[in-house]
């Protein structure tokens, strides 16, 4: 059996530390409670440069109140003038639809024209000069024409009479050409079918016949010209 002393003597007496109150403390437990002690210490001057990071961040970006407010105000104007132009093009929308709602109906209305204005071009010359009642018949039906006639430019409709005119692409369709020398090239010289236009469109395209040069038979040739004194 070893005695506790000889045990001391080998080991070395173990040194405890009394506190203030006289209560024995290990000084393993102390060194420990130490440490811990810095790093709570520590730990609030990390905190404080954390918020002076987030205190150092701006809200209006790097180029301040100024120019966020110029791109709000750019943002504004440009949705102002978009939607001034939405309301400009539905106001010219709404405006060409009254104006060429009619335009299907007018087509239509422009073959019974045409059919009363072939009756009268195929009405014998007797005809008109026979008694007073084929007269007064002839008479009815070119006041129908014309009535009919009325009634369309009152809805914006016009007739295109292009006779001795000169030829218009956007108008009139050549139907031939009509070789002639009394005529600059590229006039009008004969209507088959007038054309119509409602507003500023066309309804239909009147159907002519222009004017071409007649072609002389020596066209083309050289001229042998002597230039020799």
């Amino acid at each position: 059996m070893v005695d506790t002393k000889d045990e001391e003597q080998q080991n070395g007496p173990t040194e405890n530390v009394a506190n203030e109150n006289g209560v024995e403390k290990d000084p393993l437990t102390e060194a420990m409670s130490e440490t811990e002690a810095d790093q709570t210490a520590e730990a609030p001057d990390g905190d404080a440069e954390n918020e002076d990071d987030v205190v150092a961040e701006s809200p209006w970006g790097e180029g301040g109140p100024e120019a966020e407010i110029a791109d709000l105000k750019d943002k504004l104007l440009r949705t102002l003038a978009e939607n001034e132009n939405t309301i400009r093009r539905a106001k010219r929308e709404r405006e060409d639809t009254a104006k060429y709602a009619a335009a299907n109906f007018a087509r239509d209305m422009l073959t019974v024209a045409d059919n009363l204005q072939r009756a009268l071009d195929a009405t014998p010359d007797g005809l008109r000069d026979g008694d007073d009642q084929s007269k007064s018949f002839l008479e009815g039906i070119e006041l129908t024409g014309r009535e009919l006639l009325s009634v369309l430019e009152r809805h914006g409709i016009e007739r295109i009479s292009p006779m001795g005119e000169k030829f218009n692409h956007d108008q009139h369709e050549a139907l031939f050409e009509v070789p002639t020398s009394d005529s600059a090239p590229g006039m009008v010289m004969q209507v088959i079918e007038d054309g119509f236009m409602i507003h500023s469109r066309l309804l239909r395209a009147a159907k002519v016949g222009v004017s071409k040069a007649i072609s002389s038979p020596d066209e083309g040739e050289g001229h042998n010209v002597d230039t020799t004194a």
